[in-house]
């Protein structure tokens, strides 16, 4: 694994369990935010991923069909109601990045920039996506989709870590 990366792969699952982490997405030069709880580090193609799971009806999904790409930034430990407010309220609605005090620093690889106030910044690029299977979702999942809002699985091969 890329150094970079394994240098911050721990603390970055560590926070993903609690209490999330944040993934930026950018349309027409203003950026968006939101809380993610699901996430996977990887090789995949001799390549590092970030994999992130967003749902169908959120506005960030809309976002990643857009432009194809992110970037999933690792809260501080004195960032636990910023990471709750922006998994609770829509972007389509709120500007959580002015709601929540952020400050948005431009990507050194991509068009979506990082949060100054982050520990930890993965740039990505979206190089393949996966919509769920209803049809091989497990039972003890199945409540998690009462209106069968599904996720996308978006895979982001990582240009920049730091």
């Amino acid at each position: 694994m890329d150094a970079e990366l394994d240098r911050y792969a721990a603390e970055t699952l560590r926070m993903l369990d609690d209490p999330g982490l944040l993934l930026v997405t950018c349309r027409d030069g203003k950026p968006n935010v939101m809380t993610i709880g699901w996430g996977f580090i990887g090789i995949l193609w001799k390549v590092p991923v970030f994999v992130v799971a967003v749902r169908l009806s959120r506005f960030t999904h809309q976002i990643l069909e857009e432009n194809g790409e992110f970037t999933v930034n690792v809260p501080n430990e004195r960032m636990e109601k910023i990471v709750q407010h922006c998994g609770e309220v829509s972007g389509r609605q709120h500007d959580k990045f002015s709601e929540c005090k952020l400050s948005p620093i431009d990507g050194k690889e991509t068009k979506v920039p990082v949060l100054a106030e982050c520990q930890i910044h993965y740039e990505c690029r979206i190089v393949h996506k996966l919509d769920m299977n209803p049809d091989l979702i497990p039972d003890q999942w199945k409540s998690l989709y009462p209106n069968r809002n599904y996720h996308t699985l978006y895979f982001g091969q990582i240009l920049q870590t730091y």
